[in-house]
């Protein structure tokens, strides 16, 4: 079974099953004994976890004592830092070739600079 931290993806082939109360993720150091890395997790269901005889964890993403505690390989669903790194550099990307045009630009069928200011927005 090839596992993946629930929070950053990061392989752990490398750790020894069943996984310890206190074990974490070696990249980004979430706690892995905790629902989130868990077969029975379920964030659709009321309890958010499927095992019926479970006692309710308050904290999903911290370590527990949940004795019906077992690892799921796809508990990593993607997004986080890297996903957010992305999408900024997507947006830095936009707005800075929009505001290079603008200032390049000086023919007059150039579009009009947006409002740099909010009263610009809702001048009466």
């Amino acid at each position: 079974m090839s596992l993946q931290c629930w929070k950053c993806g990061a392989s752990l082939a490398g750790m020894l099953l069943p996984l310890s109360r206190r074990e974490t993720c070696p990249s980004c150091h979430a706690d892995l004994h905790a629902c989130k890395m868990c077969r029975h997790f379920d964030a659709h269901r009321a309890g958010q976890c499927r095992e019926m005889a479970a006692e309710r964890v308050a904290d999903k993403v911290r370590a527990n004592d949940c004795g019906w505690f077992v690892p799921r390989p796809e508990a990593y669903k993607g997004g986080g830092a890297a996903m957010a790194q992305a999408s900024r550099g997507a947006l830095d990307a936009l707005f800075s070739s929009q505001s290079g045009a603008n200032q390049a630009g000086g023919s007059e069928t150039a579009k009009p600079a947006p409002p740099t200011l909010l009263d610009d927005l809702f001048k009466k």
